[in-house]
Parts: structure tokens; C-alpha cells; sequence
């Protein structure tokens, strides 16, 4: 009957979104390996205004913080993404399904940690190509991996907000 109670679980609790991790991966991943296969490093594109897709190797995190340390912060990342992915995970299987709006924050954040951990693990860096810019100020590129990192917390923040004035006017 074990295998019977998780089934049910998983039917019932946040897990049923890790269909859009897998999903988010994949896409993070299959992109990834097309700019790697067909840039050259610092190679640039115009997409459209504002819009270049330009391939860079991030040796830190966000914004390449820390990306001159010398290569301990590699690991330092993976295992802080590990870490997140485990806390999200537990929190999935404990969600019921009905607070899909926490569950698709956590599945977006899950993603984004797993993508990123793929290329360090892989390559040591994080490939990024979605170069935004206006005039000459440039955002610092980033990737699909990225964007499902930061629209997950986003999510979150919001229903953190809703939830908390939820509560108020109860």
C-alpha cells in the first residue's frame, strides 16, 4: 500500500507541477545548447530593439556576482541550488494542490535552480544569451533558467501580498 499513499499524495499535493519544472528545464537546457552550438563566445545578434541574443559564460550568480573568485562559488551555488531545490520539493509534496499559485511559484523557482545547476555541474558556468538593452546600458544577460527564477519569486511576493491583505480583512 506505500506505493498506493504516495500516488494519492501526489495527486492531491503540489507535486502534480513538477510536469512545468520538467518542462521549464528542458526548454532552459535545449536552448542553451543551440546558442552554445551556434555562437561563437561574446558573439552577438540583434533580435529585435532592445533584444540581442548574445552568448556569455556566467562564473557567478545573479548579475555575475562573485564570477572572479577563482571557481569555489561554483560550488557554493550548486550546493545553495541543491539546497533550495530539496526546501522546494518538501514544500510541493505538503502544498495541497488547491494554492496553485504557491505551487506554480515554486515549480518556476525549482526550474530555474535545476537549469542552472545542469550548467555548472556541465560546464563550470551558467551559458546566458537574452542580452536587454536600451542605448547603451545593458542588463546583465541572463536565460531561460532566469526568467523562471525571477517570475517564481515574483509570484511569490505577490501572493505573499495578497494572501496577508486576505487575511486583514477577515
Amino acid at each position: 500500500m506505500p506505493n498506493a499513499t504516495a500516488a494519492s499524495q501526489k495527486r492531491t499535493s503540489g507535486l502534480q507541477f513538477l510536469w512545468l519544472s520538467l518542462v521549464l528545464i528542458i526548454i532552459d537546457q535545449v536552448t542553451k545548447q543551440w546558442v552554445v552550438g551556434a555562437f561563437e563566445l561574446y558573439e552577438s545578434i540583434a533580435i529585435m530593439p532592445y533584444l540581442n541574443f548574445t552568448y556569455v559564460q556566467n562564473f557567478g550568480a545573479a548579475f555575475s556576482f562573485l564570477s572572479d573568485q577563482g571557481g569555489w562559488q561554483r560550488w557554493l551555488f550548486t550546493l545553495l541550488a541543491f539546497a533550495v531545490s530539496i526546501i522546494l520539493l518538501v514544500w510541493l509534496r505538503r502544498n495541497p494542490v488547491g494554492l496553485w499559485r504557491q505551487n506554480l511559484a515554486f515549480s518556476l523557482i525549482l526550474a530555474g535552480a535545476v537549469g542552472n545547476v545542469i550548467d555548472r555541474l556541465w560546464h563550470g558556468y551558467v551559458i546566458d544569451f537574452i542580452d536587454v538593452y536600451v542605448n547603451n546600458w545593458h542588463w546583465p544577460a541572463f536565460n531561460v533558467a532566469d526568467m523562471a527564477i525571477t517570475v517564481g519569486a515574483v509570484l511569490m511576493l505577490l501572493e505573499a501580498f495578497f494572501e496577508q491583505r486576505q487575511e486583514q480583512r477577515a
